[in-house]
């Protein structure tokens, strides 16, 4: 595939730009009926496989996070979601754009992130009605499993 392919790609399937590789097996937590079907139906297409889902045993390649302020404790989740993946893979969390429904404020992603012993490499606008947040492990940290 050529370079430029691979942009036109970037442009088409939002999985892409998000890195998602061939293979890979990611977990998703958090699914609803207000999830974005397009995001999830081309993360599959890049994977080749499913989404796995929170009962899944073994270790995933990444993490899909969808989470709505009723959803409970941020830094919980982000806990939970870190306990079946490598040191280094990312927790990608998604969360309403702000105005919609379950919006969660910056400042506390940032703050139970660091406290969940996570680091923001990025955030991006995921879909229609979400944002999103890289968050990865740093490498060499204790494992929490």
């Amino acid at each position: 595939m050529s370079a430029t392919a691979d942009h036109a790609e970037e442009r088409t399937n939002p999985a892409a730009r998000l890195g998602f590789q061939p293979g890979q097996v990611v977990q998703e937590i958090g699914y609803d009926d207000d999830v974005d079907q397009e995001l999830r139906e081309s993360i599959e297409e890049i994977t080749g496989q499913e989404l796995v889902d929170e009962d899944y045993g073994d270790v995933a390649d990444a993490v899909v996070l969808w989470f709505r302020d009723e959803d409970g404790d941020l830094t919980d989740a982000l806990v939970d979601a870190t306990t079946m993946i490598d040191e280094g893979a990312p927790v990608w969390l998604l969360t309403p754009k702000t105005g919609r429904t379950g919006y969660v404020e910056p400042s506390e992603i940032g703050e139970a992130s660091q406290t969940a012993g996570l680091s923001q490499t990025k955030s991006f606008n995921a879909a229609k009605d979400w944002t999103g947040s890289r968050l990865v492990t740093p490498k060499g940290a204790p494992n929490k499993r």
